[in-house]
C-alpha cells in the first residue's frame, strides 16, 4: 500500500472552490492574493477565478536536497515595490499545504513587517500534527480544505506522468475531513 495521498487537479480546484465560498462567507475581504512558491501557485491562480484579485509570488526555500528542512526558510523571490502593495492592505496569503508550519509562519513575518490591514492564510491540506512553528497572534483567519494524516502528499503539478499520477489518486485511501 502507498502511504501517500495523491491529489488530482480536479480535486484541488473543487477545493478551491470551496474555500474562496469559506472566505467570502467570513466576511475577509482581501485587496491581494499572495502566492507562496511553488505550491500555491496554482491553488491561487485557480482562487482569482472566484476571487478576482491581484496575485503576487514569493520564493520561500524550506527544504533541500532530498526534502531535509534547512535551519531557517530562505527568501528566493520578494514583492516589488512591497510598501505600496502591502502597507494597510487585507491579504490573502496560499499555500498548498501546512506541514510544520514554518513556512507560512515565516512569510507571516514578513508580510506583517509591511503594516497590512490584516492577512488570512489558506491552504489545501492542513497535517494533523503538532506544528513545529505557531502564527503570529495577529493571524486570527485560517482556511484548510482539508485535515489530513501526517503522510506524503504527492500535487499533480509535481507528477512526471499525469495519467499515473490519477491512477493512483483514484485509489488512494485518503480520509479527508
Amino acid at each position: 500500500m502507498d502511504t501517500k495521498i495523491y491529489v488530482t487537479y480536479n480535486k484541488i480546484h473543487e477545493a478551491v472552490k470551496r474555500l474562496a465560498a469559506q472566505v467570502e462567507d467570513s466576511g475577509f475581504n482581501p485587496d491581494v492574493i499572495v502566492a507562496i512558491g511553488s505550491g500555491g501557485f496554482i491553488p491561487a491562480r485557480i482562487l482569482r477565478t472566484f476571487i478576482n484579485r491581484p496575485i503576487f509570488a514569493v520564493g520561500i526555500s524550506y527544504y533541500g536536497t532530498g526534502d531535509i528542512p534547512m535551519e531557517t526558510p530562505q527568501k528566493i523571490q520578494w514583492i516589488d515595490e512591497v510598501q505600496q502593495k502591502l502597507t494597510g492592505k487585507r491579504i490573502l496569503l496560499i499555500d498548498e499545504v501546512d506541514d510544520t508550519r514554518v513556512t507560512l509562519k515565516y512569510c507571516l513575518e514578513e508580510l506583517l513587517s509591511h503594516e497590512p490591514e490584516e492577512i488570512a492564510v489558506l491552504v489545501i491540506h492542513n497535517k494533523k500534527k503538532k506544528k513545529q512553528a505557531e502564527f503570529p497572534p495577529q493571524i486570527t483567519r485560517y482556511f484548510a480544505a482539508f485535515h489530513v494524516e501526517d503522510r506524503w502528499i504527492r500535487y499533480p503539478w509535481d507528477a512526471p506522468d499525469i495519467q499515473d499520477h490519477d491512477r493512483c489518486a483514484e485509489g488512494s485511501s485518503a480520509q479527508y475531513t
